[in-house]
């Protein structure tokens, strides 16, 4: 096990591979794929590297590592899986591979801006896989969680997940472009990791995010598109005391230049990544 995996992050790095769809770096990422052609929990974690191989996993592995290399697809989307805030959960390719730094959010239970012992309704727009909705549900049991998308291809994936975790009485998965199918409703918490790639920079990505659906990235021009959406009516749709909590990441400096006027809190995001933002109810209407 060990040697395996040192040879296949000798050869991802060879290929140079892009990081970023959950792993950072070659070593974590032929962790992943050997652990998983091997049928071990990460959970053994080194305890694990003495354990021989079979010829037949070892011939999984390497079919694994090939097409990784030569056809640059993200290694989530040749396992089908994804760890996101201490969940496993299923992902293809009709969704974004989950890896939002709002997972490090969700976990501290949107502390401290928010009592999370008051918290009772979430909103969850552009849930794609359901991870971060799934996670919301699990970080508060009292609580219940919308989750809506467009792409009524995701949301198979998402319901996939759903009944994996049975999470069915508490979180709803719902067909909507972004508020429409839940009109009158009002949440605590409404948190999106929504399309944020601008132009120019979609056009620059690596090979690896041509394997992902397009309309998870592409938010027009300059990259805001989603983002005004949201800010069109988040509003009308948060309680007096609720939080607003968004990912723009890359195009955080677009944000800042075009929303001048509102008081951003960026949370410090130790796990790394950042581009989070967070504004409260009462900021919102200088986004209007």
């Amino acid at each position: 096990m060990g040697a395996a995996i040192e040879r296949v992050a000798r050869s991802l790095r060879a290929a140079r591979v892009f990081f970023g769809h959950g792993t950072d770096n070659a070593r974590d990422e032929a962790a992943e794929l050997v652990f998983y052609a091997a049928g071990l929990e990460h959970t053994l974690g080194a305890g694990a590297y003495p354990t021989p191989l079979s010829a037949r996993r070892a011939a999984r592995i390497d079919a694994l590592l090939e097409r990784r290399i030569a056809e640059r697809i993200p290694l989530a989307y040749l396992t089908h899986r994804a760890f996101f805030a201490g969940l496993e959960l299923y992902v293809d390719e009709r969704v974004l591979v989950p890896r939002s730094p709002i997972a490090e959010l969700v976990l501290q239970r949107f502390e401290p801006w928010v009592d999370a012992r008051r918290v009772r309704r979430i909103l969850d727009v552009g849930t794609g896989s359901g991870a971060i909705a799934l996670a919301c549900a699990k970080a508060f049991p009292k609580g219940r969680v919308d989750a809506v998308d467009v792409s009524a291809a995701a949301l198979q994936v998402a319901r996939r997940n759903l009944r994996r975790l049975n999470l069915e009485k508490r979180v709803r998965m719902l067909h909507s472009n972004y508020f429409d199918a839940v009109k009158g409703c009002r949440y605590d918490i409404i948190v999106s990791n929504p399309p944020y790639v601008g132009r120019t920079e979609i056009a620059k990505l690596p090979r690896e995010y041509r394997h992902e659906p397009r309309l998870g990235l592409a938010a027009g021009g300059d990259g805001l598109d989603s983002v005004r959406a949201i800010f069109a009516a988040a509003r009308r749709h948060l309680r007096r005391d609720g939080i607003l909590v968004v990912e723009v990441g890359n195009t955080e400096d677009t944000l800042l230049r075009t929303f001048p006027r509102l008081p951003f809190v960026w949370p410090e995001i130790s796990m790394g990544g950042g581009g989070v933002f967070l504004l409260r109810a009462e900021d919102l209407g200088a986004a209007a």
